[in-house]
């Protein structure tokens, strides 16, 4: 990151994946709230991004040093402004989602090593299958499978480290991404020098795309073969670990490059 220290100087937003990103063997370390506390005092927006339930996201919002929280891939959207809190819900998706919970339910009968996500009760617009949270850790084969299974129905769904989540409607994390970044007219070629996103999985792979400035923790790596865009750095520490070791590379990029102007 040092020897691409200019690429980095004008990024305002860090948009981030969660679980196994800013968690680790389903724990929040305490590195990681520090970290995203410093990004905070430093002036970066930190922005979870994330197919979490809504639930978590509210926890999210109230609870960590963040302003805005992009749950459910998209389909939900928390944010603080002037000592405000507000909430915005995809409500096409959510009319959707009882219909979907009968499909993947009758789904789930041919699959029963698999079972809804134990968040599922606090999802307002899509629908969570576990494949490796509290249940058994599913196989390749048997998550392409039932990614197939959604696909074959019209239905868009990605893998995670924990769970497939499906949904209807044409949200998603870059979607949702790209539009917050328009609010506040950072849109285009500003985007890209004024956003990075940090992941883990090939459900990040979209996001690994569209913002250049990119990096994966390392439990990323054995999905590198599968990722259509692979992150630009690599942390050498996995999820909230690597997340840690991220920001202090970078900020410390940012205190080099602050001392050098004051220099001058």
């Amino acid at each position: 990151m040092h020897d691409h220290a200019t690429r980095w100087r004008d990024v305002q937003w860090l948009f981030t994946d969660v679980d196994d990103t800013l968690t680790w063997q389903g724990e929040l370390p305490w590195q990681t709230l520090k970290a995203m506390a410093d990004l905070r005092e430093a002036g970066i927006h930190v922005v979870p991004v994330t197919g979490a339930c809504a639930g978590w996201g509210d926890h999210m919002i109230n609870a960590w040093p963040v302003d805005t929280v992009i749950s459910e891939n998209g389909g939900v959207i928390l944010w603080q402004e002037n000592g405000q809190r507000f909430t915005k819900i995809n409500q096409a998706a959510r009319q959707q989602q009882a219909a979907l919970v009968d499909w993947v339910n009758r789904l789930l009968q041919r699959y029963p090593d698999r079972a809804l996500a134990a968040d599922q009760p606090y999802r307002l617009c899509e629908v969570a299958v576990d494949i490796g949270q509290h249940t058994s850790r599913a196989s390749t084969d048997e998550i392409n499978a039932l990614l197939a299974e959604f696909h074959g129905q019209g239905i868009n769904a990605t893998a995670s480290s924990i769970h497939i989540n499906a949904w209807f409607g044409t949200h998603s994390k870059r979607r949702a991404a790209q539009a917050w970044l328009e609010r506040y007219n950072v849109t285009g070629g500003q985007a890209q020098q004024r956003a990075a996103f940090i992941g883990d999985s090939p459900n990040d792979s979209d996001m690994f795309a569209h913002f250049p400035l990119s990096v994966g923790v390392a439990n990323i790596a054995p999905h590198l073969p599968a990722l259509t865009t692979a992150p630009t750095w690599i942390t050498d520490a996995p999820g909230g670990f690597g997340f840690a070791e991220f920001t202090r590379q970078w900020l410390s990029v940012l205190s080099n490059q602050q001392g050098m102007s004051r220099a001058n």
